[in-house]
């Protein structure tokens, strides 16, 4: 390859606005601007919310990089990855349960109605206990 061939190649790749020149970018990304997703670095003092956590991971799932999104927020990566499983954790969990089953619901009415009538069987089984004598109440005269 020629002098001339590597200045034209050189010229093709010529760098505009908001092009990297050299290495990688410094860690903190952008602090004034904001990200396209709504989630920009911190300011000093400000502390990671649920909700800009949550955005977080959510970019996460949809595919950038940890390593990018590390750079870009300036959160260490290995906190972003303890978000990213403990969000899939949580994901896990909530999928797990089941809810609205009919049968649940008719079986703990059932358990309700039991219960119930074993606490009232005992109350009259006690009832007649101390009234060994007179198990029911004396009948009122009819005159």
């Amino acid at each position: 390859m020629g002098a001339v061939e590597r200045d034209e190649r050189s010229k093709d790749r010529s760098i505009g606005p908001g092009a990297r020149v050299g290495g990688r970018s410094p860690t903190g990304g952008d602090p004034g601007g904001a990200a396209p997703n709504g989630v920009t670095a911190l300011e000093p003092g400000q502390r990671w919310t649920l909700a800009r956590k949550r955005e977080v991971v959510l970019r996460l799932l949809r595919g950038e990089s940890i390593e990018a999104l590390s750079r870009e927020l300036g959160v260490e990566s290995y906190r972003l990855q303890e978000w990213y499983d403990g969000a899939l954790a949580g994901l896990d969990s909530g999928l797990r349960e089941r809810g609205g089953d009919p049968l649940v619901a008719q079986l703990k009415a059932a358990h309700a109605v039991v219960g119930e009538l074993t606490m009232m069987n005992e109350l009259y089984q006690e009832r007649i206990r101390r009234n060994e004598n007179r198990p029911f109440a004396p009948k009122r005269s009819r005159r």
